[in-house]
């Protein structure tokens, strides 16, 4: 059986599954055949590397110092901040399909020879860590081809339940997998440990190997690596809604990885257990998580996107505070699930919110970034924390932790995440290129544009403030050196101005514009008085004869030393 996406065959809708989501169940994406298909595969996944972590955590309690216990966590998501970037950028100019069974690949390779290692009695802290960073290194490149393929999979109004579902997936796992782990952990060893992980990832394989997506037609080169790196970071610094979810994300994911570094010490010497505590403790965050999962859609039908981040930080941070006095298993479990809970409401409405304020043929990079700020801060955050621990110890680590959420929750004030409601971010797809009287190759350039708008004395601010929002358009879709200009001696007059490096990347700037561009568009040619449409001049740049250009002979460098007047 071959799968096919179909979700493109859906209408689109302009409603916001971040904030009101249209599907009236949070399964509802379970009816895509390969989204279910990936699902489940990804749960069976998900679940070994789980049992693989508690593994890897609890052998480092064993071998290592706090501060490398803490550095568990972090050699997995400091991958996850360095390749996030370029990963995006493939897989927004590359097959994902492709990266995905790439990427699992390489995870199934590394999780085999750690197997071996550690049977063999290879491990030391340092190859642990090593070992833990290459598989880090391989979720950093499924990543962002995973989560830009989920809408792919599903139509535009089930996306947010499809990751809200992702993230009830995985912390489905998390509420039993850790348990497992800590299990196997005490009767067989870290070795089964990673050895049963190792043999999670052929579900995966098997099922991306059979699906078969739909790809829309190429018509222009690919952009190269660099390129398309600096384009996502270009989109994103010129988009505020991207821009705040950074933020948040960072300090969200600074502050939360406290609990999860912490966690092996937190079982092992404020609860005296073993690798079963450790296990239940990381169950409890789980169930918590799926317990926040579930509930999300009800929330986002009743509650803004910045509400429930603001909410889930000010949770989080009780939560973490309370585990910092918890002795008791029941009690340290009872925090962990409001804080499991938290967890999910948190990251699930990052992911769904940078979903919603990116379109298609940047949305990999648009979430390459996101992870990058979350889990960037989780790298930061566990060795920080690691470091506090080893010298002033669990109870101020984790209080201190406990704060800095408060403090993301009152971030929230100044930087709050902005709606995406009703925002249409579908490519509108009429735009054709113009036939031209001179002859040009698609890499020829530099290219100016020129559009001449004629605007009334009283409708001049209102000009001004459509184009202030038309500039930020412009530049963020890769045009440069955008002016505007009023002629001196018609003051009707406005020249918008702009350049591209080549023709190609006129058409690709052009091709990149969205329904809701076409509002300010709209709004700037309603301003307009003249009686046809605004002028549009598209011109080359190319430099004066080679002749003068040429370097001065010695004589003539010698004349014009002496005769300064000679070089006019």
């Amino acid at each position: 059986m071959k799968w096919r996406d179909r979700s493109s065959s859906s209408p689109p809708s302009a409603a916001d599954p971040g904030s009101k989501p249209a599907a009236p169940s949070l399964l509802a994406s379970l009816d895509s055949p390969i989204f279910r298909a990936v699902w489940f595969a990804s749960l069976a996944s998900n679940f070994g590397g789980l049992i693989q972590s508690v593994g890897a955590s609890w052998m480092m309690t064993s071998i290592g110092s706090a501060g490398m216990v803490a550095l568990v966590q972090a050699s997995v998501t400091l991958p996850i901040m360095l390749l996030s970037l370029p990963a995006g950028a493939l897989a927004d100019t590359f097959d994902r399909r492709k990266m995905m069974l790439a990427a699992q690949g390489f995870m199934l390779t590394v999780s085999v020879s750690l197997s071996l290692f550690a049977w063999l009695g290879w491990i030391t802290p340092w190859v642990l860590l090593g070992f833990t960073f290459l598989i880090g290194c391989g979720a950093a490149m499924n990543g962002p081809a995973w989560q830009a393929s989920v809408g792919e999979m599903v139509p535009r109004r089930d996306l947010a339940g499809a990751v809200a579902l992702n993230s009830m997936g995985f912390n489905l796992a998390r509420s039993v997998g850790p348990a497992v782990g800590g299990m196997i952990v005490a009767a067989a060893g870290a070795a089964a440990a990673f050895t049963v992980n190792a043999f999670t990832y052929t579900g995966l394989l098997f099922v991306l190997s059979r699906w078969k997506p739909e790809r829309d037609v190429r018509t222009l080169p690919r952009e190269g690596l660099g390129v398309a790196m600096w384009t996502g970071l270009r989109y994103a610094a010129m988009s505020g809604r991207i821009g705040s979810v950074l933020l948040r994300a960072l300090v969200f994911g600074f502050a939360a990885s406290a609990v999860q570094a912490l966690m092996p010490l937190v079982a092992r010497d404020t609860m005296g257990g073993g690798p079963l505590v450790f296990g239940l403790l990381l169950g409890a965050f789980g169930a918590g998580a799926v317990g926040g999962a579930v509930l999300s859609t009800r929330l986002r039908s009743k509650m803004s996107n910045e509400l429930i981040v603001r909410w889930s930080c000010v949770v989080f941070g009780v939560a973490t505070i309370a585990l910092a006095f918890s002795n008791w298993l029941a009690a340290g479990m009872a925090a962990l699930v409001f804080g499991g809970g938290a967890w999910v409401l948190a990251l699930s409405t990052f992911n769904v919110t940078v979903q919603m304020s990116a379109p298609r043929w940047v949305v990999a990079r648009a979430l390459a970034l996101y992870q990058m700020a979350a889990f960037g801060g989780m790298a930061l955050g566990s060795w920080t924390w690691g470091m506090i621990a080893e010298r002033e110890g669990l109870l101020l680590t984790l209080c201190v932790a406990g704060a800095a959420q408060l403090l993301c929750a009152l971030i929230g004030l100044r930087v709050p995440l902005a709606s995406t409601s009703g925002l249409n971010l579908d490519l509108i797809g009429a735009w054709t290129e113009p036939d031209l009287a001179l002859s040009i190759e698609p890499r020829s350039g530099p290219i100016v544009i020129t559009i001449e708008y004629i605007i009334d004395e009283s409708d001049i601010d209102e000009f001004l403030a459509a184009m202030a929002d038309r500039r930020r358009i412009r530049r963020r879709d890769g045009a440069r050196h955008w002016t505007l200009l009023r002629d001196l001696a018609d003051p009707r007059v406005w020249i918008e101005r702009y350049h591209t490096p080549t023709w190609v990347d006129y058409v690709r700037h052009n091709q990149r514009i969205t329904q809701a561009d076409r509002t300010i568009t709209d709004h700037v040619r309603a301003l307009h008085r003249g009686d046809e449409r605004p002028r549009i001049h598209r011109m080359i740049e190319r430099p004066t004869r080679a002749a003068a250009m040429e370097p001065l002979t010695d004589q003539e460098m010698a004349e014009t030393l002496t005769d300064p007047t000679r070089a006019s």
